[in-house]
């Protein structure tokens, strides 16, 4: 069910998720998504998509806590659609619609 729901949803999304990622490609340099290791079906660990709503700092220079969202990225964060590209990890059999946050990785695996 997870599949056809995903399947539906991304071909009705996919429109949207290339403006947004023109949007956030055009406001700042960097990658358009990011990713975050997450533990999900059985288990597993996979990468999860996002789209990118924080300042890009290749260099790492910045702290976690002091990098700011861009003003796409405020939007993308209030609205919840930078979390779009999580349908692709549903199709992938990664993670269920209804549980779609995922679990970071404890330090005790």
């Amino acid at each position: 069910m997870d599949f056809v729901i995903a399947a539906i949803l991304l071909a009705i999304t996919a429109p949207l998720m290339l403006i947004i990622a023109l949007a956030v490609r055009a406001e700042s340099t960097g990658p358009v998504f990011v990713k975050r290791t997450c533990i999900g079906v059985g288990g597993r660990r996979f990468q999860m998509l996002k789209f990118r709503t924080l300042i890009h700092d290749p260099e790492h220079t910045m702290p976690a806590w002091a990098r700011k969202p861009t003003q796409i990225g405020q939007v993308l964060q209030y609205t919840r659609m930078d979390a779009l590209p999580q349908l692709v990890n549903v199709l992938r059999g990664e993670m269920s619609i209804l549980d779609s946050e995922g679990s970071p990785p404890s330090f005790l695996d």
